[in-house]
């Protein structure tokens, strides 16, 4: 299931594809689409296998296949925009959308609260067990991050509980392409600033518009980005 929220005015001629973190659904981002929309921006919504209605179970392979059939709809409605959209990804749909982003690179990548993998971020939370071992599913976000050159944009809070804020510098350090970070102090992981608050809204509002100015013939020169936490 999914949900297509257009722009309003003025129109920027950008879509949005965002990707829900751990167990999230497109109706608890509703008021994100609504902010979106109000800045210009179109925005596409979807539930992964397992949630809001949809069957199956999740999993880090149909994840992908669940991002990859958004992304081929995306496609097809956004024929005769200005180009490919931004990928927007909370927390795991950060991971998800940066696969996704090594196969089908888009605009621009914004990162809310992402992790370097899933391993090092169980490793926080459960310093006692061997998690790479009991794992899964990897969901290698740094990994993939290196490998896409587009202009990307991590957004993270300062008090975040969830995925410390290290772990997001640290993603942003690896980023191939140029890098912006956005800090939101005092912010937890699901706090109101970080699921449509101003300083969010702003930051993908303000990728949509270098994107937008960007020659399409030739990258965009890199700003620094910063060094990797030490370990």
């Amino acid at each position: 299931g999914a949900w297509l929220v257009e722009a309003g005015e003025p129109e920027r001629g950008v879509a949005v594809l965002v990707a829900n973190g751990n167990a999230g659904t497109r109706s608890l981002r509703a008021p994100l689409a609504r902010a979106l929309a109000s800045a210009g921006l179109a925005v596409l919504l979807f539930d992964y296998r397992g949630y809001g209605g949809n069957p199956g179970r999740p999993s880090e392979r149909g994840l992908a296949r669940d991002v990859r059939a958004a992304h081929r709809f995306s496609d097809r409605r956004g024929r005769g925009r200005a180009g490919a959209p931004l990928y927007f990804g909370e927390s795991l749909g950060a991971a998800v959308v940066t696969e996704l982003a090594t196969e089908h690179p888009p605009a621009g990548l914004v990162l809310r609260s992402p992790f370097v993998d899933l391993a090092s971020l169980g490793r926080v939370h459960y310093p006692f067990l061997p998690v790479r071992t009991l794992l899964r599913d990897r969901y290698s976000l740094a990994d993939h991050l290196a490998r896409v050159k587009v202009p990307t944009t991590v957004v993270y809070g300062s008090r975040d509980s969830i995925v410390p804020p290290a772990q997001s510098r640290a993603v942003a350090a690896v980023a191939a392409g140029e890098t912006r970070l956005v800090e939101i102090a005092g912010a937890d992981h699901n706090d109101p600033a970080l699921l449509d608050g101003e300083q969010l809204i702003e930051a993908v509002v303000q990728l949509a518009e270098r994107v937008c100015q960007r020659p399409r013939t030739r990258r965009a020169h890199g700003t620094p980005r910063p060094s990797p936490p030490p370990a």
